[in-house]
């Protein structure tokens, strides 16, 4: 390839001489000054019959000098450009020694600039339109602009008339959908917005990152100047509850930008289009307000809402499960499409389609096509009259738009939403830690009259791992109501463990269970208590209770003390444990017999040991379920095939994973049965402590293992002989009357 062929068309920025102006550029203002002229002669001889074409260009030329001097003052102009064109010393003096004059005008914002020159060229047309028209209608130029509107209609002609009618009619058609394309966003200006980043508690990880692109967005240039672009696009998603619109709104209060809140159903509409004329309108804005304050955030909060073109590829990116490490990232890319191709084969997974809870059909595209950030020309006058004299159309200014979206299902998203240059950056808003959900109660109660500690704040985010920070927000506005009820204004810790267990539990119902059932009940829960105080270490007790809920006659709830992200097989073997020291403990104590209240526990039992057989590696056999079940091995018949032989290969597979579960929770429940056999006693004590109080703590529930004493129970006297033979003779009683079905024959003790 010769060295003309290859070389590449020069950068404007890389010339050493100005870019040569058209032909049109360089003659359109002296056409219009002269076009001008000779209207100005014209209408001074429509006046005066007998003024000749010399004379009134004379006269012309006398009264209005002003003409020709701006005439004159363009043809200097030019010549400028002209030598600035074909020499480069002379372009790089005027440069070197006039750029003072390009700094002072890039003082000016874009948006400045362009409605300046806007003002100025309009301002010319309107004044040189005016003197015309005075000179025609002989008056002041002010009173002929005020009249021509009149002269021009009387001028019009019958065909003329008729297309203004129809394209008035076509105004009203264009108003109505303007009309329906409007409502569902929301603009708050920069003074509207009070939320900072130090009102979003318990995600500072996410914070750190949004802080970058809101540095970018405030000086673009210190990632430009080094080839890079400004990331335009983030995602937050996670569980609900968790601060993203919070985050969003932080985001416009920090920088002083304003803020465009579109809501979730904005682009839902009864008519066919209207969803794209809500798409276009709202960038038209979003450029308007960029230019004008140098950015601006957008919000699109329930961002699934837009929609699905087709299936979804992209729930792997998304996946918030936390009890495994990325198992295809040390896959090859091969590998990891098999596994992906085979995964949404075998799920069947469809996200939304384009038409299935989105804006309608094209409302998708258009968005995807306003972020994709292309240097679409504006205005009229550029992209169609330089066209059509075949002139290249200027290039708009960069606009400075910050696309934020917040989802909690991130899996319905489109593919190509979330491709880089519409969406660059994509953060999980998870549940807060520790230290987080510490912060955040700290920062609510705050606002509030209250007596709790450093150490009671504490103890509740250890208690509520799970909490987001408007679930707190809520649990401490219940505190407070529930002191208030009370007569006081200061909340207490008491008063927000009471909120908790309302808001967990929900109110108990105002029912009374008979002696035997009452007995029965707490017995389960004991069984409960006393084989997670035991062997799941992993979990604390929060509390206990035998009072009947909307769903359930009696609890026992467990929390982890500290942040954990992994799990492990004895771990899952106690929850199994904990599961079926009901089944046990019934058999036990109530002579082989069990109730239906354990349904609940096996189907946990069941789908724990499940999931450890067939997919965790914690069984006795090491393949995965799924994948047998996906490709058919590991049966008779193996391989892919079709009618009989298939169902018998998936029979035969689910025949010998439900045998290794069935065996698995066979050995798991003879365990759980010898550990309530050697504390025998400690079950039938806090059976006896949940029947006195019906509801007791996790501290309470250890003051009876341990005999010490708790908020609410003394344990010290579940450690005398004498009253756990009262027990064990008050259980004999309830039992023989469950055998009865009968009133029991001893009344339950009770301990000073």
């Amino acid at each position: 390839m010769s060295e003309i062929e290859s070389q590449s068309r020069l950068r404007d920025t890389d010339r050493t001489t100005r870019v040569h102006l058209s032909t049109f550029d360089r003659f359109k203002f002296l056409i219009f000054f002269a076009a001008t002229f000779l209207l100005l002669v014209w209408a001074d001889m429509s006046n005066n019959p007998i003024l000749s074409f010399t004379d009134a260009t004379k006269e012309n030329l006398n009264s209005r000098w002003w003409l020709l001097a701006l005439a004159l003052v363009e043809i200097i102009r030019q010549l400028h450009f002209l030598a600035a064109e074909s020499l480069a010393p002379y372009h790089g003096a005027w440069l070197r020694y006039f750029a003072s004059v390009d700094s002072t005008l890039k003082r000016l914002s874009d948006w400045n600039r362009y409605r300046l020159s806007r003002v100025i060229k309009a301002g010319l047309y309107i004044v040189l339109l005016a003197i015309i028209l005075g000179a025609y209608y002989k008056q002041t130029p002010v009173t002929a602009l005020f009249l021509a509107p009149k002269a021009l209609w009387s001028a019009m002609p019958m065909l003329g008339q008729l297309a203004f009618a129809v394209f008035f009619v076509l105004i009203q058609f264009f108003a109505m959908f303007w009309f329906l394309s409007k409502g569902g966003i929301d603009t708050y200006f920069p003074d509207d917005i009070r939320t900072r980043f130090s009102d979003v508690w318990g995600q500072d990880h996410v914070l750190n990152r949004i802080r970058e692109n809101l540095l970018f967005l405030e000086s673009p240039e210190e990632i430009e100047k080094h080839g890079g672009y400004v990331p335009g696009g983030l995602l937050l998603w996670g569980p609900p509850g968790t601060g993203k619109t919070l985050m969003a709104e932080s985001m416009a209060g920090e920088t002083g930008k304003p803020f465009v809140f579109v809501d979730p159903g904005a682009f839902n509409n009864m008519f066919f289009g209207v969803g794209v004329l809500k798409v276009k309108s709202l960038f038209r804005k979003l450029r308007k307000l960029a230019l004008r304050y140098g950015g601006v955030v957008v919000f699109f909060d329930e961002a699934d809402s837009l929609g699905n073109r087709g299936i979804s590829t992209q729930q792997g990116a998304f996946s918030h499960s936390d009890t495994s490490c990325h198992g295809g990232n040390y896959l090859s890319e091969s590998a990891t499409s098999l596994i992906l191709t085979q995964r949404l084969s075998a799920e069947k997974f469809v996200a939304n389609s384009a038409m299935g809870g989105g804006g309608g059909m094209g409302t998708l595209q258009a968005l995807l096509t306003e972020l994709s950030g292309l240097k679409k020309p504006r205005g009229f006058f550029n992209r169609v009259v330089r066209r059509t004299l075949g002139l290249r159309p200027k290039l708009p200014p960069k606009y400075r738009i910050l696309v934020v979206m917040a989802t909690n299902l991130p899996e319905a998203l489109d593919e190509a939403l979330l491709r880089p240059g519409r969406i660059d950056r994509m953060y999980r808003v998870g549940y807060p830690s520790k230290a987080g959900r510490i912060r955040t109660y700290k920062g609510y109660l705050d606002k509030v009259s209250h007596s709790l500690t450093e150490e009671e704040i504490d103890k509740l985010a250890t208690i509520t791992p799970y909490a987001t920070g408007a679930t707190i927000k809520d649990t401490i506005n219940e505190a407070l109501i529930i002191a208030i009820r009370d007569g006081r204004v200061a909340i207490s810790f008491t008063d927000v463990i009471k909120a908790k267990q309302l808001k967990e539990l929900g109110p108990a119902e105002d029912v009374e269970y008979i002696e035997r059932e009452r007995h029965a009940v707490a017995v389960h829960e004991a069984c409960h208590g006393v084989m997670a105080y035991l062997v799941r270490h992993h979990m604390s007790i929060d509390l206990a209770t035998i009072e009947k809920g909307s769903d359930y006659l009696g609890m026992v709830a467990s929390i982890p003390p500290d942040d954990q992200f992994t799990r492990w097989r004895t771990e899952y073997e106690a929850d199994i444990l904990v599961s079926l020291a009901s089944l046990a403990g019934e058999r036990m104590f109530f002579d082989g017999d069990n109730s239906s209240g354990v349904s609940g526990d096996l189907e946990s039992a069941t789908t724990v040991a499940s999931f450890m057989e067939g997919h965790w590696g914690m069984g006795s056999t090491i393949s995965s379920h799924a994948s047998n079940r996906r490709f058919e091995v590991g049966a008779p018949g193996g391989g892919k095939g079709s009618g009989k032989g298939k169902e018998d290969s998936n029979k035969e597979l689910r025949r010998a994973l439900a045998d290794r579960i069935e065996d698995n929770l066979s050995t798991l429940l003879a365990k759980a049965e010898g550990i309530l056999t050697d504390n025998r006693g400690k079950v039938l004590s806090l059976a006896h402590a949940l029947e006195i109080h019906k509801t007791i703590s996790g501290e309470d529930v250890i003051a009876v293992m341990e005999g010490g004493k708790g908020p609410l129970v003394n344990g010290e006297p579940y450690q005398k002989a004498e009253n756990l033979l009262a027990i064990e003779k008050y259980h004999e009683a309830a039992l023989a009357a469950h055998k009865g079905h009968e009133k029991p024959a001893v009344q339950i003790p009770t301990f000073g």
